[in-house]
């Protein structure tokens, strides 16, 4: 089974203080410590324990600059067979469909019988694997939690639904499929695995290479356009704890006893 999984690289929340600019257009990403996407760490490790029962090989895919290319060898270093940076200046201020489109056009040029994605990314919108379905016309299912694979055009995908309970759907092949946290258990990631990846070339392809115009993708193709970044202002009786976070935890733990929420 040949299988592609979306990755991004994303500023590590447990790494960096994350600030926002003084006029409100961004983040402060000058000094950040970046990783991969959480969600596609789980997507990642799925994809490789279906390769290894069904047979095949593991894409790991990414849109950004060349230093994306790190999550790449990171993904890589796991267990996945190859990579794949998409990475142009026009993909500059894509929005989900942007984003989407461009994974189509790689998608295209392969010949993939399953595409994963992680169910959310850094911003929470979850949008670019449904996305992308409906732009490949392929089936579509969110936050799984479960995979069956048998031997013929379907597999089983299971979802946590309302209330804890569970559901099975049959989907046909090819399709796209948005993993949820707790499918698995990523596995660890060695120094070893990182060197064995180090000097493995890994194609670039450009908006030109994928077949992309240039004006279809981009800012100035988006639709949906981020005019602000703000902090929520502090409600009446809220408290910002400060601190390390080992701080915060002893302080939210005396708050909580103060307030009869533990004994």
């Amino acid at each position: 089974m040949e299988i592609l999984v979306c990755v991004k690289r994303v500023p590590d929340t447990a790494e960096n203080e994350i600030a926002i600019k003084r006029d409100g257009t961004d983040i402060e990403r000058d000094d950040l410590v970046y990783s991969v996407n959480e969600w596609d760490n789980y997507a990642v490790e799925e994809a490789i324990q279906i390769r290894d029962k069904a047979g095949g090989s593991v894409t790991v895919v990414t849109v950004g600059d060349s230093e994306s290319e790190e999550v790449l060898r990171r993904e890589m270093a796991m267990g996945a067979d190859k990579g794949l940076l998409l990475s142009d200046a026009a993909f500059e201020g894509s929005d989900g469909r942007g984003i989407a489109a461009v994974l189509k056009a790689a998608v295209e040029k392969g010949k993939y019988d399953l595409v994963l994605t992680g169910a959310l990314a850094d911003d929470g919108a979850g949008q670019v694997g449904g996305m992308l379905a409906a732009l490949l016309d392929w089936p579509y299912a969110s936050v799984v939690n479960k995979i069956e694979i048998g031997g013929g055009k379907t597999i089983k995908v299971g979802r946590e639904i309302e209330g804890g309970n569970q559901e099975m759907n049959e989907i046909e092949l090819p399709c796209v499929l948005s993993i949820q946290t707790g499918i698995n258990e990523p596995r660890y990631v060695g120094i070893r695995g990182i060197r064995k990846v180090a000097s493995v070339e890994i194609p670039a392809l450009s908006a030109g290479d994928l077949g992309l115009a240039a004006n279809a993708v981009g800012a100035g193709a988006a639709r949906v356009r981020r005019v602000d970044y703000f902090t929520p202002q502090m409600g009446a009786g809220a408290e910002i704890l400060e601190g390390s976070i080992e701080e915060k935890i002893d302080k939210l733990i005396e708050l909580l006893k103060a307030k009869g929420g533990l004994k």
